[in-house]
């Protein structure tokens, strides 16, 4: 385990809309982001979290998992053959490596193990967050499964889920990334799930439109932007949707995330390379500039 080390990169901005409103997500911000080799150090309002690699931030994760160097920040391999993530597989490996970030209020308290790296008092209801995703040139097996989660931690103990918003592929071939919201509730918002993972209610798959690991899209960088906001106490209208370099491409809405459950909001976000049946090649991909924000992020000029 790292050094729990706590970084604030802005101030918080509040949630572009309301989270009773029920409407749909802002459009794309104005203007583009920063240079890609340097985006964190002019953090824009909402950014909670930023890390471009540039800097060594990873003591800032409440876990990096390198798996026996994995995962490992690299020199040119980011955007722009900036610094970046090389997350490299040999045949056979499931687990490649993982950033786990907490954000807002932990069931850890401020000073715990999942210790947030900023907004320690709040329970944020919306977030965004983005990442740049790269797969070598020649890389076969389709989306090789886990990308990333947000996630509602409300037991410090077993690490409890009262949801959990996945993009991730499909099964073994699967060229696309797609939605799959899961609560840990029942419908009346009766916490079930004990432990990571646990009795899960599977509210339904979205696919991508753009099949970016098809063969002859491999290659090529992809901004990869979610947003997720709770359902209102009692209500199904919960939102989840997907940009793909700027696009919208997958969304779910009139989602029962957590019944009336109002412990905590969400504040943890994933970064994962976890194939479930293993790559069937040693091959890599790439991840860069990854931010977490209450507010449209976009992408890159």
């Amino acid at each position: 385990m790292l050094p729990q080390v706590l970084l604030v990169l802005t101030a918080f901005a509040q949630p572009a809309c309301s989270p009773s409103t029920g409407t749909a997500a802002p459009d794309e911000p104005e203007g583009p982001s920063s240079a890609s080799d340097g985006e964190c150090a002019v953090p824009r309002s909402g950014w909670i979290w930023c890390d471009d690699f540039e800097e060594d931030r990873l003591g800032s994760y409440f876990e990096m998992k390198d798996q026996n160097g994995s995962l490992a920040r690299a020199d040119d391999v980011g955007l722009d053959e900036s610094v970046g993530m090389r997350v490299r597989w040999s045949p056979g490996q499931v687990d490649a490596g993982a950033l786990h970030l907490a954000v807002g209020r932990s069931p850890d308290g401020p000073d715990g193990y999942r210790r947030s790296v900023g907004a320690h008092d709040r329970d944020f209801q919306a977030l965004y967050w983005r990442l740049y995703l790269r797969n070598q040139e020649g890389w076969v097996g389709g989306g090789g499964k886990k990308l990333s989660r947000a996630t509602v931690f409300y037991t410090p103990e077993h690490w409890g889920q009262a949801m959990t918003a996945h993009v991730w592929s499909g099964g073994p071939g699967d060229e696309h990334l797609m939605l799959d919201p899961a609560s840990g509730t029942d419908e009346a918002g009766n916490v079930l799930a004990q432990g990571y993972n646990d009795n899960r209610r599977w509210l339904g798959q979205q696919p991508s439109q753009t099949p970016i690991f098809a063969p002859d899209r491999v290659g090529s960088w992809y901004c990869v932007e979610a947003f997720v906001r709770m359902n209102d106490p009692g209500l199904s209208n919960g939102e989840f949707r997907l940009w793909i370099d700027g696009g919208l491409e997958a969304e779910r809405t009139g989602l029962n995330w957590v019944g009336s459950y109002s412990g905590y909001g969400v504040n943890a976000v994933f970064v994962e390379n976890y194939w479930n049946a293993g790559s069937p090649v040693a091959q890599e991909r790439y991840l860069d500039n990854f931010v977490v924000s209450t507010e449209r992020i976009g992408c890159t000029a």
